[in-house]
């Protein structure tokens, strides 16, 4: 005789395949759960180390830019202390130039004239004085210009007064600029 089960066995078999089935799902949503915990755990662990590098580097960059600034005060100090050695090393080789200056004054100055001032501007001498005769004055300026401290000597006035002596002797007062040969020039052509 056949036998028939009259068991519910599709009924039971379709309520495994379903528990099956809630098993799954709930393993794979365990698993996705904890795949989105450490993908979130590890992505925050990146982005604190990142700014913790960050903090890092800016605090870096802070102590270079002082250390840059220090650098540059530094450079400027540095640049004032060499402008100072190099004009006292002007002041130094021109110190003998003025004593040229005034022998050669002395040697280019002709007999019946006198000086009253002379004053010097930078590289611009400026003499005053007075003489017998305008001839005297041009020799003065051919001497300062046969000069080698002095050289481009130019007669800015010549005014002829009376002499407030007895004497009638009449004086050509006068006023010659040159300008005087620096001493880097000098050591140039020597």
């Amino acid at each position: 005789m056949p036998r028939i089960n009259l068991l519910p066995w599709r009924d039971e078999q379709r309520q495994q395949r379903r528990l099956q089935f809630y098993i799954a799902m709930g393993v794979a949503f365990a698993v996705a759960a904890l795949l989105v915990l450490i993908v979130n755990l590890t992505m925050e662990n990146i982005v604190d180390h990142q700014k913790a590098r960050n903090a890092a580097l800016n605090s870096e960059i802070t102590a270079l830019n002082k250390r840059i600034k220090e650098i540059i005060d530094l450079e400027d100090k540095k640049d004032r202390l060499l402008a100072r050695m190099e004009i006292i090393e002007e002041l130094q080789r021109s110190r003998p130039v003025i004593v040229h200056v005034f022998n050669e004054l002395v040697d280019a100055l002709p007999e019946g004239t006198y000086l009253t001032e002379v004053r010097q501007t930078g590289q611009r001498i400026e003499i005053r004085g007075a003489s017998e005769s305008n001839t005297r004055v041009s020799a003065l300026m051919r001497n300062i210009a046969k000069s080698e401290w002095l050289t481009d000597p130019d007669l800015e006035v010549v005014q002829v007064r009376a002499s407030s002596g007895n004497d009638g002797v009449r004086a050509s007062e006068f006023t010659v600029f040159a300008r005087q040969v620096s001493a880097t020039a000098e050591e140039a052509s020597e």
